[in-house]
């Protein structure tokens, strides 16, 4: 006997088994096929019948096909996986910018050739100006009140002093008002009196002391040529720096500091610049010569690119774009500034080196 629950039970038959069930839930019979195999009759029905050639017992639904969908719109549409690249921009208006920097040239040109003391005014109108712009950001962003107006007199008093006397009075003139920054800030409570301080003395040494150096050029005999040897080189390798950058730069200089200067940049700036040395040390510096401007242009087109990413440092430690407003198209005078105050030191012991302060 089969314990298994799984067993076939016997299914009684008769008229008591379709009274009890009913005769249509009686099981259907299992029927035997031509090889011998029990199978179901229901499967055989739901197959189809195929013994008999009768119609299937459920009939199958046939698969129908998609509709096809709408075409997208034209706005949809789909487009190209590869967009063109942008086209490279200027980041300034450049109307603007040439407009300002003829004007200003106009300004230095004119004052260079007729009064040299004219010019020295220019020089000192700048590093007031200069000094308003850095000392005010540095309040803004900073907090830092480094006084502007010892700054202002020792700054302008440097650059007459650096005119009249040469470098030793401009060292006179530096020590002097560095002593007025540290004496000034003690009428004002002392908290952050050595932050305060600090940043007085590098702003008196990082704008009039470094432009001292321009007004020293001035004294040489053939002074007016030597400051347009100056300010032509630093432009010329501002220039090169952003025509070859723009066009074939790829190569990132210092991407933490400046992201659009390339290294690509800075060959040509040097040289642009050392084309440019070599005409002014050969057309324009009494006693000069070619190759002295070949080193001239070199230097030139290192120490701006250098003073422009000190600039950059600053400005970025700040958080700003611009040191100020004043000149459209450029920014504040210290973004016109950037490169030339570092520079004009390179430029005076070069020349003195080689053709010397006469």
């Amino acid at each position: 006997m089969n314990d298994s629950p799984w067993a076939t039970e016997p299914v009684p038959a008769g008229p008591a088994y379709d009274a009890l069930v009913g005769p249509h839930t009686r099981p259907m019979p299992i029927v035997p096929d031509a090889a011998g195999r029990d199978f179901d009759d229901r499967e055989a029905r739901d197959r189809g019948a195929a013994t008999d050639g009768g119609p299937p017992f459920r009939a199958e639904t046939p698969p129908q096909e998609p509709m096809p969908s709408p075409p997208p719109p034209p706005s949809q549409a789909p487009q190209d996986a590869t967009p063109p690249p942008p086209k490279k921009r200027a980041g300034r208006d450049l109307r603007a910018a040439i407009g300002v920097g003829v004007g200003l040239g106009a300004v230095i040109f004119a004052s260079l050739f007729i009064v040299k003391a004219v010019f020295v005014g220019v020089i000192v109108v700048a590093v007031v100006v200069g000094l308003w712009e850095l000392t005010s950001r540095l309040q803004e962003k900073k907090g830092i009140k480094a006084p502007l107006v010892p700054l202002a007199v020792g700054g302008a008093a440097m650059v007459i002093a650096g005119y009249v006397r040469g470098a030793e009075g401009a060292w006179v003139a530096m020590a002097l008002t560095a002593l007025a920054v540290l004496v000034w800030r003690m009428t004002e409570p002392p908290e952050d009196y050595l932050k305060d301080v600090t940043a007085g003395v590098f702003a008196a040494f990082y704008v009039p002391f470094l432009a001292t150096f321009v007004a020293m050029l001035l004294t040489a005999d053939d002074g007016p040529e030597r400051v347009v040897t100056f300010l032509l080189l630093t432009v010329v390798s501002d220039t090169g720096a952003y025509a070859v950058g723009w066009r074939f730069g790829k190569t990132k200089l210092a991407p933490r500091i400046s992201p659009g200067k390339t290294r690509e940049g800075l060959f040509g700036a040097v040289a642009f610049a050392m084309a440019a040395g070599a005409l002014c040390m050969e057309f324009l510096i009494d006693g000069g010569a070619w190759w002295q401007g070949l080193l001239l242009g070199l230097a030139v087109a290192v120490s701006a690119t250098l003073g422009d990413l000190g600039e950059s440092m600053i400005k970025r430690d700040l958080g700003i774009k611009d040191m100020g407003t004043l000149l459209p198209g450029h920014g504040g005078i210290m973004d016109r500034l950037d490169s030339l105050l570092p520079t004009a030191p390179v430029v005076w012991l070069l020349l003195a080196a080689f053709v010397g302060t006469g």
